[in-house]
């Protein structure tokens, strides 16, 4: 039962650290592709709210055509503070976006050292249990059980490590694509109190 339980513990941990990869590699691809977006539409956006919009219509996928393309629709029914409550609204809504499958990397972050722990804990069990059975006549058996409870916390906290490294990266990320989408929305609205 206690092998049992020291091993779930480490399919877990191999489990956390597949998910990780998963969401670093989505995420990537997912920021790799928007922020090149974002700065278009907010380059776009300088130039006139029709070639912004056109190139919004081109480029539906992204999370700042999605953003021109409400803000577009708002300027058609609203005007003055509604309309810039509706860019914020956009800007609150994009940014959800941007953050999504953030969480699973900052509990993977959280959890992986403590499911270390708790592998290194349940190993030493193991090995006190089995010198407990056998008595001290195999130092080597108790070495190798405690080196494969301590591979349990350098498991978990590698995990962490290389997990906080991306999540800190992704954040920055969510910040930079936010400041271009939020340029594309002041732009957008100078041009809609321009011809106001």
């Amino acid at each position: 039962m206690r092998d049992f339980l020291h091993d779930i513990s480490f399919y877990i941990m191999y489990g956390a650290a597949a998910l990780a990869v998963f969401v670093i590699v989505e995420r990537s691809i997912f920021f790799m592709f928007n922020k090149k977006k974002a700065v278009a539409l907010a380059h776009q956006a300088a130039q006139g709210p029709a070639e912004c919009l056109e190139l919004a219509l081109k480029e539906k996928t992204s999370v700042a055509s999605e953003l021109v393309q409400n803000l577009v629709q708002a300027r058609q029914r609203f005007a003055g503070s509604d309309l810039e409550a509706a860019g914020d609204a956009a800007l609150i809504a994009a940014k959800e976006k941007l953050q999504r499958h953030l969480w699973m990397l900052d509990t993977i972050v959280t959890a992986a050292p403590l499911l270390g722990l708790l592998g290194t804990i349940l190993g030493i069990v193991d090995t006190f249990y089995s010198l407990a059975q056998s008595g001290m006549s195999d130092p080597a058996g108790v070495s190798s059980g405690i080196g494969t409870a301590l591979y349990a916390t350098a498991l978990g906290i590698g995990i962490a490590v290389v997990g906080l490294m991306f999540f800190n990266l992704f954040q920055e990320r969510v910040e930079r694509i936010t400041d271009s989408l939020k340029v594309t929305v002041l732009q957008l609205s100078m041009s809609a109190d321009a011809k106001s």
